[in-house]
């Protein structure tokens, strides 16, 4: 981490999970704007964030939970039970009531983007600025066919569930979520390891994801959102860029932009720009308030 940050690692004690979070702390901002950040489904929070953090200057605190079935968050039984989009954003409730943070900006990558859209619905007045990386459930404007793509995760979750190496499956979504990725051995290996410390989490997220989608109402959940900056990888599927392009026509607050040299992993590769971006689009919406 650089130095301008210091990290608390902490734990909230809920019903039904033992929450983990790390809240980094600005130490020559020690009032100012808040930052909560959701990570993608099957990895941490500190591997998919800390790098963008290190970044950030904006904001006093920045908060980096983990989320169900990922990290250091647990059932109390140790079971990897499945779960809903809803009971991930009940579990931020309680966390943000908690530390009382009621207002903070908002970003969510992959999985955390769509969890980041609910949590903007059920709390319109908390939510500020928000921020999706390549997030879930605005890759297709076709319906049936961002069902289709849904339906082919759900396959990879039923594979992770029964597989004693989830290896292959890994392939099997990293290929479908980044299909013109720069594969490389060594990137390869390093997703293999991190998604597959909790294959089962993994595949509750995946399909968590698809369930939301097939029951709810896409078009009202954008609707309720806010000023989003919402930035796809450049080497991503068309069929993103496409909508997120399309979203910026219908919606005058939704401002989309495409990282040149970037795939899904988008928050790995290019993490001092990404917060550069952050910066930036803090600016205009500021400037614009």
């Amino acid at each position: 981490m650089k130095p301008h940050f210091s990290c608390t690692v902490d734990y909230l004690e809920l019903s039904s999970q033992h929450l983990g979070y790390r809240l980094y702390r600005n130490r020559y901002k020690e009032q100012g704007r808040r930052l909560l950040l959701l990570h993608g489904a099957g990895v941490a929070g500190e591997e998919t964030w800390e790098p963008v953090v290190a970044h950030l200057h904006s904001w006093s605190e920045v908060l980096v939970p983990d989320l169900r079935g990922m990290g250091q968050t647990r059932d109390p039984n140790d079971a990897e039970a499945p779960f809903t989009i809803e009971q991930v954003c009940g579990d931020l409730i309680q966390l943000l009531d908690q530390v009382e943070w009621w207002a903070f900006d908002l970003g969510g990558y992959s999985f955390g983007g769509l969890v980041s859209l609910l949590l903007k619905q059920q709390m319109p007045h908390r939510v500020h600025k928000q921020y999706l990386v390549e997030s879930a459930l605005v890759d297709r404007s076709d319906p049936q066919d961002a069902l289709q793509r849904r339906r082919l995760y759900s396959e990879v979750a039923s594979e992770l569930r029964c597989s004693e190496d989830p290896a292959a499956s890994i392939m099997a979504f990293l290929n479908l979520v980044s299909p013109r990725r720069i594969a490389s051995p060594r990137g390869d290996a390093i997703s293999l390891e991190r998604l597959g410390r909790r294959p089962r989490g993994f595949a509750n997220a995946l399909d968590a994801v698809t369930e939301f989608g097939q029951r709810s109402d896409r078009a009202e959940l954008l609707r309720s959102q806010g000023d989003i900056s919402s930035f796809v990888g450049g080497r991503t599927a068309e069929p993103m860029h496409q909508y997120n392009q399309q979203l910026e026509h219908q919606f005058e607050r939704w401002h989309y932009h495409s990282v040149r040299g970037c795939d899904h992993s988008l928050p790995y590769q290019k993490p001092r720009q990404l917060a550069a971006l952050f910066e930036q689009e803090l600016e205009r919406y500021q400037s614009d308030h």
